[in-house]
């Protein structure tokens, strides 16, 4: 796999049974560009061993005064600086190549999971982690995948120079081929305590920015309330705690480098002091001496190596667990493809078994929730977004299960808008650019969104001065819009998609109450003949609703009209008109009492009434 070829046609089905069964499939996927890694590195690190070799026998054959061996030797160091070049060239293309094409393995399974759980993931799985797994923890994967070819390539390099020297020169090579896996192993006890720093480093500075953007967020608000400073102040301290855990982990590292330069070191001083004892005795020869120094102190390069596979490998681990559990969540505990259904998208009455909550098709149907969490929940339910973990049956549209359905055919049939909808940066006429029936064109949609103030506001602050709202640029999450406005737009792309059942969840909570019914009386008269579930509790939408469900504890405890669920239901009168019990039961004792003590006023005005009326008969 090349970088022109990504993005892959199939990135395959992951082993996330855990973080390093994660990594050894990864690698296993990407066999070929590991071997051409390797191979280029082979070259490489070869050439770098080769260098001593030329250098001794240069050296030997100047002191030998032998111009025909000193010929040889330079033509040996141009052979291997020549395959050092190369080599590195190429590794180093290899190398990047197995890194990019590893992350973009991982950010497609990511995009592909997050695309089949919508909005079930950030349910199960906070969005911060989720952000930063498809960010940082991608690099630090594709990092360590990359790292595996050259630490091979020069582990095995280190061996054969070992290998070569206790052939060339035992007196010297035996000492080298004892102390290489020492100074190689050296840093191993010191990796847990270091990969455990980075971890609680990594941790702080997740809660940090995920304060940080709820800040950002939230700051339109916070300087309503006055509370900008208090956030500050809490991101300063979140701020202050990253910082410190940093500097932790940086000593840990910085003592493991000095352990690979301390240790290299005290080799080279001792290859040094008792080479030059040999070579004074005459047991070894100049050249053999030069040979075994350059061959260590080039071989400190290979070794480093395995200082950064050791680092590669205690931060991808927990990125690549990380995005295991990421990768490792189900929309469903059933199968998209069960019972042999197609594509073709069913129709007739919305039902839910575990609530026996019913929206008959084509109507325009009200649900009151006391608990507006449990309502977000049901909204989700009811467009097939139902957790792994949620054990009851799946909702039904006119008797089929959407969970039996292909998952493109059960979000075409339920569209479900959240309450907090999010609109992406561009036109207004790309943002209403959706998979739609065609049967609403957005200028019906946006009239009964009642986006009028919205349009001119958009043609205000337009900067190409063409005049034409849809052509107006929107911010990212249209920032520079008010919640009410980011609503009624949300609201007009779902009408426009004009879907079999359309769930809004609270679509209107940031609109004034003229606004809001206006919306409602447009929305019921646009979806005439569809199926409509609105989620909400104020009384201007439940009194245009066809019908109205109360639901109480998880389960439908009254279903009719707004007025009637008002005098008759007084947990639902409750919720609508936010009044307890207690007071409710007050407002009925005071009536009661106003009523009594108007009786005796008024009884004889009433009985000379009646005479006179028998009279004129």
């Amino acid at each position: 796999m090349q970088i022109r070829d990504l993005p892959y046609p199939d990135p395959g089905i992951p082993d996330v049974r855990s973080g390093p069964r994660f990594l050894l499939w990864l690698g296993r996927n990407q066999l070929g560009g590991q071997l051409k890694a390797l191979a280029w590195g082979l070259l490489h690190f070869t050439g770098i061993g080769g260098l001593s070799l030329g250098a001794g026998l240069a050296v030997q054959a100047v002191v030998d005064r032998s111009g025909g061996r000193l010929a040889l030797s330079g033509g040996l160091i141009a052979l291997f600086g020549a395959a050092i070049a190369i080599g590195d060239t190429m590794l180093h293309r290899a190398a990047v190549t197995n890194w990019i094409t590893a992350a973009a393995r991982v950010q497609q399974l990511l995009a592909r999971k997050t695309a089949e759980l919508g909005s079930a993931l950030t349910r199960r799985v906070a969005a911060g982690e989720v952000v930063a797994v498809s960010t940082g923890d991608v690099e630090k994967i594709g990092w360590f995948v990359e790292a595996v070819s050259r630490f091979l390539a020069a582990a095995f390099a280190i061996v054969v120079v070992c290998v070569g020297l206790v052939i060339y020169l035992p007196a010297l090579g035996v000492l080298v081929a004892l102390s290489v896996p020492v100074l190689a192993l050296a840093v191993l006890p010191l990796l847990p305590r270091a990969t455990q720093r980075a971890d609680v480093q990594r941790e702080k500075a997740g809660k940090a920015t995920e304060l940080a953007s709820d800040t950002v967020a939230g700051l339109r608000v916070l300087r309503g309330i006055g509370g900008e400073e208090l956030f500050l102040g809490r991101y300063r301290a979140a701020s202050q705690e990253v910082r410190r855990a940093a500097v932790r982990s940086a000593r840990m590292w910085s003592l493991i480098s000095a352990v690979q330069v301390l240790l290299p070191g005290a080799l080279l001083l001792a290859v040094i002091t008792y080479g030059a004892r040999l070579a004074l005795d005459g047991r070894i020869e100049v050249g053999g001496l030069v040979t075994v120094y350059s061959a260590v102190t080039l071989m400190l390069f290979p070794l480093r190596h395995f200082e950064e596979i050791a680092m590669a490998y205690s931060f991808s681990r927990p990125s690549a667990r990380r995005a295991a559990r990421v990768l490792s969540l189900e929309r469903t505990a059933y199968e998209d493809e069960r019972g042999g259904l197609d594509d073709a998208r069913p129709t007739g009455d919305l039902y839910d078994p575990a609530t026996g909550l019913l929206a008959p098709a084509g109507l325009l149907t009200a649900v009151v929730c006391g608990d507006p969490d449990a309502a977000g929940r049901l909204a989700e339910r009811l467009g097939g977004h139902a957790a792994v973990e949620e054990k009851s049956p799946s909702v039904l549209l006119g008797g089929v299960a959407l969970d039996d359905l292909p998952l493109d055919a059960a979000r075409a049939s339920v569209l479900v808008q959240d309450k907090d909808p999010v609109l992406l940066s561009g036109t207004l006429t790309e943002l209403l650019d959706v998979p739609a029936s065609g049967a609403v064109d957005p200028e019906k949609a946006l009239a009964a969104a009642q986006c009028g103030d919205v349009l001119d506001a958009l043609v205000q602050a337009s900067v190409d001065g063409s005049g034409d709202p849809m052509r107006s640029r929107i911010t990212e999450r249209g920032r520079s819009l008010s919640g009410g406005q980011r609503q009624r737009l949300a609201l007009a792309r779902s009408l426009v998609t004009d879907p079999e059942v359309l769930v809004l969840d609270e679509p209107t909570s940031a609109v004034d109450s003229h606004t809001e019914a206006r919306i409602a009386r447009s929305v019921k008269e646009l979806r005439a003949g569809r199926t409509t579930v609105v989620f909400a509790s104020s009384p201007l939408l439940l009194d245009h609703a066809d019908r109205v469900v109360f639901v109480h504890e998880g389960e439908v405890a009254a279903v009719g009209a707004h007025r009637e669920l008002l005098r008759d239901e007084p947990g639902y009168r409750e919720v609508v008109t936010r009044e307890t019990e207690a007071e409710q039961e007050a407002g009925q004792e005071l009536e009661q009492e106003q009523r009594a003590k108007r009786d005796p006023i008024m009884e004889p005005a009433a009985s000379r009434a009646r005479e006179e009326i028998e009279e004129s008969a």
